[in-house]
């Protein structure tokens, strides 16, 4: 990007990167106004500032593991797990995961569902991050969490590179603590 003084997104990162959420109206169903984060990954610069954002936010913390919650979780949990020198760990819908699973149902915005991870993917006392794309309800962050817990982990944080602040999905997660870079 050239240099453009009369173009705010050349001055603040955060704004340069909120310029490729794509609105997607009625999408997945008629009154949903859809935050699509398609057009960020295709901007190499724009996925560096969201990871580095959220990245930054832990620096000098020891964090054990990162969750990310399938599917567009996995692709920033994965790269924030890189990032902060921790493992991965997948949380998927059923059926996906070829061993053994814990599984927790819940209820999303959209519909009734339930995630599942890997028996032994997270140690007694590990300190994790759940990361997903956006925080909506909190419904999905809730569920994730829950098979942290089930399996002895302590999540010390959320992580979102979108939130849909007006849906009071933060609210629920408290006092847990919840880091998002693009705020609605």
């Amino acid at each position: 990007m050239t240099h453009d003084p009369k173009n705010p997104r050349a001055h603040d990162p955060v704004a340069y990167a909120r310029s490729f959420i794509r609105d997607v109206p009625d999408f997945p169903k008629p009154g949903i106004l859809f935050k699509d984060i398609t057009p960020l990954l295709a901007d190499p610069r724009a996925f560096h500032i969201v990871l580095d954002n959220l990245a930054e936010r832990f620096i000098g913390e020891h964090i054990d593991a990162v969750v990310g919650v399938e599917a567009r979780g996995f692709i920033f949990g994965g790269a924030l797990a890189a990032r902060l020198n921790a493992s991965f760990v997948p949380v998927r819908k059923p059926g996906k995961l070829p061993a053994s699973v814990d599984r927790v149902e819940l209820v999303t915005e959209y519909s009734r569902d339930a995630l599942e991870m890997h028996k032994g993917s997270i140690r007694e006392g590990a300190h994790v991050v759940v990361v997903d794309d956006v925080l909506a309800t909190g419904g999905t962050a809730i569920a994730a969490a829950a098979l942290v817990h089930k399996l002895g982990g302590y999540v010390v944080s959320y992580a979102f590179v979108v939130e849909l602040s007006f849906l009071g999905g933060r609210e629920r997660l408290l006092p847990v603590r919840v880091e998002s870079c693009l705020l609605y």
